[in-house]
Order: C-alpha cells, then structure tokens, then sequence
C-alpha cells in the first residue's frame, strides 16, 4: 500500500468531515417540520432497526466454531444473556453491557 501525501490525507479528512455533517443535517433540510414525512422513510424508521439488528447478530456469530473447545459456549451463552435482558427490561444499553459482560466473563472462564 502506498503512503498517502500531506494533500492526499487532507483531502480524504476533509471528504469525511463533509460526508459527516451532510450526513447529519441533511435529513433536517430535506424533511422540514410542516411537512408530512414520506410514508417510505416511516417504514424504513420501523424496519431498519430490527434488520440491522438481525445483521449485527449474523456478523458477531458467524465465525463461531462448535468444533472448537468451548463450543461456542460463551457465545452463544452471552446471545442468550442478551436477548433476555431484552426481553426483561426493554433497555438497550442495559442488554449490550450484559451481554458483553457475559461475553467477556464466559471467555475468561472457557478460554
């Protein structure tokens, strides 16, 4: 890979920036207050959450090995913990803490 030049490296923080603040303001300028949001972004709003959700999963999950040692214990174990928590308090951040405190405490006891 080459190194990039002092323009080169300014250049791309700058596109990021950009693509950030764009990023952010945007659906503001696009979607004013008196009007009505389109009914597609109302559904996307509804459906993406879960469906990013879904992919998160897959993503962690997909280079568990039942064939190891642990057996994905502590994986699937903490997916467990998670999903429980959920369906306990309905609290986001308390099912992520959980489940990575879980996830963290399981691997320290089967490797």
């Amino acid at each position: 890979m080459t190194d990039l030049t002092l323009f080169e490296q300014c250049v791309t923080i700058g596109v990021c920036i950009l693509a950030t603040v764009l990023s952010r303001f945007l659906p503001f300028l696009i979607f004013r207050d008196n009007k009505e949001t389109p009914a597609f972004i109302q559904y996307l709003g509804r459906a993406l959450p879960s469906a990013i959700f879904g992919m998160l999963v897959v993503y962690c999950m997909r280079n568990v090995d039942i064939s190891s040692a642990n057996h994905g214990i502590p994986d699937f174990a903490a997916l467990a913990v998670t999903v429980a928590l959920h369906a306990w308090k309905r609290s986001l951040v308390l099912s992520m803490i959980g489940g990575t405190a879980a996830y963290m405490l399981l691997t320290g006891i089967f490797g």
